[in-house]
């Protein structure tokens, strides 16, 4: 039989100083690193949301102006809402990538039997693909968006409102 040993005694935190909860489970350097690699992925959303639109005005085409506005600033108001720390908004983010991406995709391989425009198209919808799977896969991405998460947590737990 194995002797029993005895057992150590806690040592509980000063009565000054409560115990420091982490601010995220991922390493901080993780976190601070995922800042540029955040930013690219948003921008890329937005740039690849907003390439049909802007190539139609350059080309002098300004029918549906008013829609194609409207979705661009709702894109960066969606895309502003991730970055600001809000789960909803990557959730749906991520959502609306895959689903625009399969959708622009399969699009463009039918539309590619015919024209070589469509495998653009299907470019497009593989860039969508990459871009949401990024912002899920990414562990700096992930730590950097997390310590955002937190911190807003933080801040409303406060009391304040972010």
């Amino acid at each position: 039989m194995r002797p029993v040993s005895p057992k150590r005694p806690t040592v509980p935190p000063p009565p000054d100083r409560p115990p420091a909860a982490p601010v995220s489970p991922f390493d901080p350097a993780l976190a601070q690193a995922g800042r540029v690699p955040t930013l690219v992925v948003l921008m890329g959303l937005l740039m690849t949301s907003s390439l049909p639109f802007v190539a139609s005005l350059v080309q002098g085409r300004a029918q549906n102006v008013a829609q194609g506005v409207l979705s661009m600033c709702l894109t960066v108001f969606l895309l502003g809402m991730v970055w600001r720390g809000s789960v909803l908004a990557w959730r749906l983010t991520i959502g609306l990538a895959m689903l625009a991406g399969l959708l622009v995709f399969v699009v463009g391989m039918l539309t590619g039997t015919t024209a070589w425009q469509g495998w653009v198209v299907s470019g497009a919808g593989l860039v969508y693909l990459a871009l949401g799977t990024a912002l899920v896969g990414t562990p700096s991405i992930r730590a950097f968006l997390d310590s955002r998460w937190a911190a807003r947590r933080a801040a409303r737990q406060a009391g304040g409102r972010a």
